[in-house]
């Protein structure tokens, strides 16, 4: 084996790929906000650490209005929304920016 003192070899580290459950593309879990359903109420994780079971949604306003349409979120975190609860996710999706535009 030999030794290289002034090369070091740098490797990538790993980020982690979470899918949204509206558009199914993979992104890095940072860029997709976590739901999380603990106790029979789904609240929003923003640090993604909570325990529970989770899902992940795009922050753009279509992929929440996707997300929360019929019983798609209640399939994949195995619970049932209640209506207020469910009003508390589509007032936050609706403070979405739409897929096109930036964030500035």
């Amino acid at each position: 084996m030999k030794n290289y003192p002034k090369q070091q070899i740098l490797r990538q580290r790993h980020i982690p790929q979470r899918s949204c459950i509206a558009c199914r593309e993979t992104k890095a879990k940072r860029e997709l906000i976590r739901l999380v359903c603990s106790a029979g109420v789904v609240e929003i994780d923003p640090e993604g650490k909570k325990a529970g079971r989770g899902a992940y949604l795009c922050p753009a306003c279509e992929c929440w209005e996707t997300g929360l349409k019929g019983n798609r979120l209640e399939y994949v975190l195995r619970t049932k929304l209640t209506l207020e609860n469910r009003q508390v996710l589509i007032e936050y999706g609706k403070s979405l920016p739409k897929r096109g535009k930036k964030q500035i």
